[in-house]
């Protein structure tokens, strides 16, 4: 816990935080924070630098503080995944999702927060920042949702915000769109559902449900199907009225000329970026058959990681020796489990490899 000086004025609730992140130590196999293990084409980053440039000469004007370019292109992105209706009234990009996040909680928290943990852990952290008070609603000892369980807390609780993670982060583990319906109908205030991992799913998107239930909102993210990490570009779908609330509380200007630039170019190509997100389903059931033939366990994922536990060391030893072997990992702190994100063909036999070797040392 780090020790503040006594002069400086630091909220009292914040004392005792720690800041987020994950480990950046150096590594052969980086396979830690969930990145897209694919780098960009030397055509799209060519295309990006060309429009990047053509953007550069008017850096001393403020950006389309609107963004209105980039929304239209993200909502015909959806739309086309999802046979939706959308347009950019419908969507609100940030810098990355958890500015979404923020801003909704920013937006939003004359009540409570509620999430179902183990999930996304930026969700009670930004809520505790923002001065929103969280209720860790609980899980199944497998990870995955207790629907009754789920409504009871949800009515008992009666949140601002409810907040959904699916693909569910630490775990992988996904609610199917029957399954969110069923909250959405019993849920009062907004049904939060972050979907930073949905590409990698074949379970249909809740941002169907919008026109039905308009308190649904979707927060998506360029990051990881996109292997947009870098550039820091997430989105919210929603009905108007909650986007029209965004900009209640977004900073002057923020999402830069150069940011919106890379992100209309990146969805110029999206059937490009978007091939490489079947291959990471495929080595992602390929990872989790060698893990387990390892004699293992593995938590069921439609992500791009794999959360497997049944080793017998301590999870801060085994992510030590990995380490050692140049595989970083991440230890999420759920007793008894480690996290590995999917890499290349390359990273994944590293990993295995150096799995194997670790687990037949004593």
């Amino acid at each position: 816990m780090n020790q503040w000086p006594t002069w400086l004025p630091l909220r009292q609730d914040l004392r005792e935080l720690s800041a987020y992140g994950a480990p950046q130590v150096p590594a052969d196999a980086v396979m830690n924070t969930n990145e897209n293990p694919y780098p960009l084409s030397q055509e799209l980053s060519a295309a990006i630098a060309a429009r990047v440039l053509d953007a550069a000469k008017n850096l001393n004007r403020y950006p389309d503080r609107d963004a209105t370019v980039l929304r239209g292109k993200l909502a015909r992105f959806i739309n086309s995944l999802s046979a939706t209706k959308l347009t950019e009234e419908n969507i609100w990009a940030a810098n990355g999702s958890n500015e979404i996040i923020q801003s909704l909680f920013m937006a939003f928290s004359s009540g409570s927060a509620l999430g179902f943990t183990p999930s996304y852990s930026m969700h009670p952290l930004i809520a505790k920042v923002t001065g929103v008070s969280w209720i860790n609603g609980s899980r199944r000892e497998d990870f995955t949702l207790d629907y009754d369980s789920a409504l009871a807390q949800i009515q008992r609780e009666k949140p601002a915000l409810t907040c959904i993670t699916t693909p569910n982060n630490p775990t992988g583990s996904s609610l199917s769109i029957n399954e969110i319906e069923k909250l959405a109908k019993a849920t009062p205030g907004l049904l939060v559902i972050d979907e930073a991992y949905a590409e990698f799913s074949e379970e249909t998107s809740a941002v169907t449900l919008i026109e039905k239930y308009p308190h649904v909102v979707v927060i998506r993210t360029m990051s990881k199907a996109f292997a947009f990490a870098g550039v820091r570009l997430g989105y919210l779908v929603a009905d108007k009225a909650v986007i029209d609330a965004m900009y209640l509380v977004r900073l002057p200007y923020h999402l830069s000329a150069l940011t919106q630039a890379a992100g209309e170019v990146a969805l110029d190509y999206q059937e490009e970026l978007l091939a490489n997100v079947a291959r990471l389903r495929a080595d992602r059931e390929k990872l989790a058959q060698e893990i387990v033939a390892l004699g293992l366990t593995v938590v069921p994922s439609d992500a791009n990681f794999l959360l497997f536990g049944g080793f017998t060391k301590p999870a801060a030893q085994l992510w030590k020796e990995m380490l050692e072997r140049g595989v970083l990992i991440r230890d999420v702190g759920l007793l008894g489990y480690l996290r590995v994100t999917i890499g290349n063909e390359a990273e994944n036999k590293k990993f295995i490899d150096s799995l194997s070797a670790c687990l037949g040392e004593k």
